[in-house]
C-alpha cells in the first residue's frame, strides 16, 4: 500500500490524497461504511460500489472471529470472497468491542479473555493471534491489538492502557513482520494513538506510533463519550505528530459536522455506525438537514428523499412513499434509507475533497454546516 499526498487546503490541514490497494484505488478523505458481521446492514454490495460509491469497507475481528469463524473464511478464501466485495477492506482489531464488553473479560499482559456475547463462551486475543486472525479473514488493512480506556478515566489509568498498548504493538509488528499474507495481496499493518482526553498522552503515543514507520496510522479511544471540542482537541494534537506522508485514520467517528472538523484538522480516513444505525431507525442525513423521516410533515412531501444527493435512490423515491414503508414495517424503508445516509456521507467526503483541491475548504465548511446539521 502506498499514499499519495495531492493537496493540503491553504488555509487548514485539511488534505486530499489517494491510497494504492492491490485491491484498488482509495481517495481521501473517505469514510468507510462498516460492515460488522461481513456486510454493511440492509445494503448489498453491489449497491454499495455502484449505486453510492464505496470505496472501501470495514470488517470486524471480534464478531467475524466468533461467527463465521475462521475455518470458514480460510476455506472461502478470506472475506473478500465470502461476501463477494472486490475492493479494500480494513478490519479493526477486536479491541473496541472488548472494551464494550467491560463485565465480560479481564485485561492481562499476555492479552484479554473475553466470554462471547453469542454462547458465554471463553476466548483469548492477543497481540498475536489478532494479527494471525486478521490474517485469515484477509483484509488489506490491519489493526493493531490496543486497549480502548473509558471515558472518563483518570490520568494513571489512562497512562498504563497507552503503555499496554505500545507494548502490545511492538508484539503485533513483530508478529505481522514474521508472517505473510494467506490469498496472495498484499496486506499493511495500522498502529493505533491513544492517551484518552490527556494532552501529554496522546503526544507521547503519537510519538511512539509515529516511530514504528507503518504505512498508515490511527487515533482510536475518541468518540467515547467526550465532548467533542475535547476529540478535536486530541486529534489536532496528534495529527501535529503524525507524518504527514502517511494516511490517517479516525476511528469510530462520527456525525457529519465531526467528519468536517476534523477533515480540517488533517484526517484522511473515518468509519462510524452512526449511519447506518440511525438510518434503521428512520433518522436520515441530507443535505437539507437531519430529517425524522416518520413525522406527519412527511406524509404528503413528494418531494425526492434528497434531491441533492446523487445516489439514485436519494432522488427515486419520495419521502412521502419513504415514511409510508417505515409506518409498515417494510424492509424496502431500512434499505432506502441506509442507502441515502451512506450516500450522503460519501457524497460529503467527496465534495470535501473538491474544495481541498479547490483551496476553499474552509470556507466551504462554513457555510454548509449550518444547512446539513439542522433538524427537520
Amino acid at each position: 500500500m502506498t499514499f499519495e499526498l495531492l493537496a493540503t487546503d491553504p488555509h487548514s490541514r485539511a488534505r486530499a490524497g489517494r491510497l494504492y490497494t492491490d485491491h484498488g484505488i482509495v481517495e481521501t478523505p473517505v469514510f468507510m461504511p462498516v460492515g460488522t458481521a461481513g456486510t454493511v446492514k440492509a445494503v448489498h454490495q453491489h449497491e454499495l460500489e455502484h449505486n453510492i460509491g464505496a470505496q472501501i469497507i470495514l470488517g470486524n475481528t471480534y464478531h467475524l472471529y466468533l461467527r463465521p469463524g475462521l475455518e470458514v473464511l480460510r476455506q472461502a478464501g478470506g472475506l473478500h470472497r465470502f461476501n463477494h466485495w472486490s475492493r479494500p477492506i480494513l478490519t479493526d482489531s477486536g479491541g473496541y468491542q472488548v472494551y464494550s464488553l467491560a463485565h465480560r473479560r479481564k485485561i492481562r499482559e499476555e492479552g484479554v479473555t473475553f466470554q462471547s456475547h453469542i454462547d458465554g463462551s471463553r476466548h483469548t486475543f492477543t497481540p498475536e493471534n489478532v494479527i494471525d486472525i486478521q490474517r485469515t479473514i484477509g483484509a488489506d488493512i490491519l489493526m493493531a491489538f490496543d486497549e480502548c480506556p473509558p471515558y472518563p478515566c483518570d490520568f494513571r489509568y489512562a497512562k498504563a492502557s497507552m503503555e499496554l498498548t505500545h507494548r502490545w504493538l511492538e508484539r503485533c509488528v513483530e508478529r505481522f513482520q514474521e508472517t505473510e499474507p494467506l490469498y496472495g495481496y498484499r496486506q499493511v499493518l495500522f498502529p493505533i494513538v491513544q492517551g484518552s482526553t490527556y494532552a501529554d498522552l496522546r503526544r507521547t503515543s503519537a510519538e511512539v506510533v509515529a516511530a514504528f514507520e507503518c504505512p498508515g496510522n490511527a487515533i482510536g479511544g475518541l468518540s467515547v463519550g467526550e465532548p467533542a471540542e475535547q476529540m478535536y482537541e486530541m486529534t489536532a494534537l496528534v495529527t501535529e505528530i503524525l507524518p504527514a506522508d502517511r494516511p490517517r485514520y479516525l476511528m469510530g467517528v462520527g456525525t457529519p459536522e465531526n467528519l468536517l472538523e476534523c477533515i480540517e484538522r488533517g484526517i484522511d480516513m473515518f468509519d462510524c455506525v452512526l449511519p447506518t444505525r440511525n438510518a434503521r431507525h428512520g433518522i436520515l442525513y441530507t443535505w437539507e438537514g437531519i430529517l425524522s423521516i416518520r413525522n406527519q410533515r412527511w406524509k404528503n412531501c413528494f418531494e425526492p428523499i434528497d434531491a441533492l444527493c446523487p445516489a439514485p435512490t436519494s432522488q427515486q423515491h419520495s419521502r412521502a412513499y419513504l415514511r409510508h414503508l417505515f409506518l409498515s414495517g417494510e424492509i424496502l424503508a431500512m434499505q432506502l434509507a441506509t442507502l441515502q445516509n451512506l450516500g450522503f456521507y460519501l457524497d460529503l467526503m467527496r465534495q470535501a475533497r473538491q474544495h481541498i483541491l479547490a483551496g476553499d475548504f474552509v470556507a466551504w465548511k462554513k457555510a454548509v454546516l449550518p444547512q446539513i446539521t439542522q433538524r427537520r
